[in-house]
């Protein structure tokens, strides 16, 4: 593989990861919405969802019940998360530097692997402290394993267009 084409599968990967980043930073803004209609949606009629999964189902009329309350009595709570997309968003800009200049921003990518892996110590500390279900920790703790996925090909792409381009150095 050329070194131009190497250097644009770790952009394409760059650009799938920042992507859902930002995804996942603008769905937290709308969340009071989002949960009203993902009830509505597992509560009609063509849903299996309340039969199948009736855990599921109390979970997100409890979360959707939270939501509703602290947004009515105490919006400020719902600022929090505010933040927490904001944190998306910044992180996804950061991954602009690899985008730019892969092997001299490595650091991003490694630094985005170490917070992947936050994830969990994070989900099994915290979830039990907040009375998450478990099984609601294991989904969130998946985005640790999913997300680490393409930073750890990135990198290895990376490591690799290194080698590429210290060995056109030399000669």
């Amino acid at each position: 593989m050329s070194e131009r084409a190497l250097l644009r599968r770790i952009r394409v990967w760059l650009v799938v990861f920042i992507v859902c980043l930002v995804l996942s930073g603008l769905t937290a803004f709308p969340l009071v919405h989002e949960l009203r209609w993902t009830e509505d949606l597992l509560m009609s009629a063509a849903s299996p969802a309340p039969e199948h999964f009736p855990a599921l189902m109390e979970w997100i009329t409890r979360v959707r019940t939270g939501l509703d309350e602290a947004d009515a009595k105490h919006p400020f709570l719902l600022y929090g998360t505010d933040w927490l997309a904001f944190a998306h968003l910044v992180i996804a800009v950061a991954f602009y530097g690899p985008y730019r200049d892969p092997v001299r921003n490595i650091w991003v990518i490694e630094f985005g692997m170490i917070a992947c892996a936050g994830i969990i110590p994070l989900a099994l500390i915290c979830g039990p402290i907040r009375d998450i279900p478990f099984w609601w920790t294991v989904i969130d703790m998946s985005f640790g394993v999913f997300g680490v996925i393409p930073l750890l090909l990135v990198r290895r792409m990376i490591k690799r267009l290194e080698g590429m381009r210290e060995g056109s150095a030399t000669v």
